[in-house]
């Protein structure tokens, strides 16, 4: 894996850059549609690449589970597996940690779950974690790290930062060798909403010298200002020459945000999760199909989107679908949502190149402000 910095911002932090892996080049900043179980919901790899999707990310821990990673490496690896032959990024299992921490057990060693399926014991440490990935074939892999929720006192996330940082130099050791895919290895900042133990994970983190960079720990319950708190003075204190990714946040505000902090990549559900519940994002907020005001509007989701959903359809009969109970309408309006998100990135990155950010950033908050249509 490659980064490069191609155009900075003079009056923020935000940078455009590329990152080149095996599957192509990734243009920074970027966001990538969640495909947990080797999909993304409700979506084909043939809309996806329409819409400029350079860069997905899967979940190591649910495709372990099913179908099983010898199955997915049988298939020769995730790309070929799902039919999508661009940069993949896996997540390793520790967000949850966090989001089924009623049927998980930590120790040292690693974490134990009760499977979703059958209700048997499986265990995850570090190095089966590494193994998993390597035999997904994903581009990027993360570390297996323990993710903590909020409130948490700060004895506690002390303990799951300095486990995150130890679990971390057990995922190095276990890569180190042979690396026939030439996987890249990020590492993850943990801490809470605690500066000193941000940026003790910071130091410890970077200290290994890995190809990136993660936040992780934040929009798990901490608000938007202890979120972009932890953020101003995280980010600045990772290296300036590798990729920085803000794991699981995905409000478009939020996104612009960080980007203007140096932040490069994204990932979130919200896109394909609000367009299966009838939740569309348009500039300045979201529509609710469900509200009986469009029961007859023709208009298209958004005026000013060339996305096929808004090309084609009315918002009465993407409505309709709803109430109708047609699978069609999580497919149209998550193909919109994730466009949106594309779009914004493009947008993103044409600002940053044409020295117009801060006015596309103050643009984009303003029309939050002032809320949805």
């Amino acid at each position: 894996m490659q980064f490069s910095i191609l155009k900075t911002d003079s009056r923020s932090k935000a940078r455009y850059g590329e990152i080149e892996t095996s599957h192509g080049i990734v243009k920074t900043p970027v966001f990538m549609p969640v495909g947990t179980q080797a999909t993304v919901k409700a979506l084909t790899p043939a809309q996806l690449l329409d819409m400029g999707t350079e860069a997905i990310i899967c979940n190591a821990y649910h495709l372990s589970l099913r179908p099983g990673e010898q199955v997915v490496k049988a298939h020769g690896g995730l790309h070929r597996f799902m039919g999508w032959d661009r940069t993949i990024v896996t997540d390793s299992g520790g967000f949850q940690v966090f989001s089924l921490k009623n049927v998980a057990r930590v120790s040292e060693e690693g974490v134990e779950f009760a499977s979703p399926f059958a209700g048997e014991r499986v265990f995850f440490s570090p190095e089966r974690v590494i193994d998993i990935q390597r035999a997904l074939g994903s581009d990027i892999m993360m570390p297996f790290d323990h993710c903590v929720p909020y409130p948490c006192e700060w004895d506690g996330a002390k303990e799951a930062m300095l486990r995150t940082e130890r679990w971390t130099r057990r995922c190095v050791d276990a890569l180190s060798g042979e690396n026939p895919g030439g996987q890249a290895l990020f590492g993850i900042v943990q801490g809470s909403v605690f500066k000193d133990l941000r940026l003790e994970s910071v130091k410890r983190t970077v200290e290994m010298e890995l190809d990136g960079y993660a936040v992780g720990g934040l929009s798990v319950g901490e608000g938007k200002h202890l979120m972009k708190e932890v953020l101003d003075y995280t980010i600045e204190c990772l290296p300036w020459d590798k990729p920085r990714y803000l794991m699981g946040v995905g409000r478009p505000e939020d996104i612009v945000d960080a980007v203007a902090k140096g932040v490069d990549m994204f990932d979130c559900v919200l896109p394909t999760r609000n367009g299966r519940n009838g939740a569309a994002f348009v500039r300045g907020g979201k529509i609710r199909l469900f509200n009986s005001a469009y029961r007859e509007d023709q208009r298209p989701l958004d005026s000013d989107c060339d996305c096929y959903t808004c090309r084609t359809f009315s918002r009465a009969y993407l409505r309709h679908l709803f109430f109708a109970g047609e699978i069609l309408a999580m497919t149209l309006v998550s193909l919109h949502n994730v466009h949106f998100f594309q779009e914004l990135m493009s947008d993103a990155r044409g600002a940053i190149l044409s020295g117009t950010f801060g006015r596309f950033k103050d643009g984009l908050l303003e029309a939050e402000d002032k809320g949805g249509q």
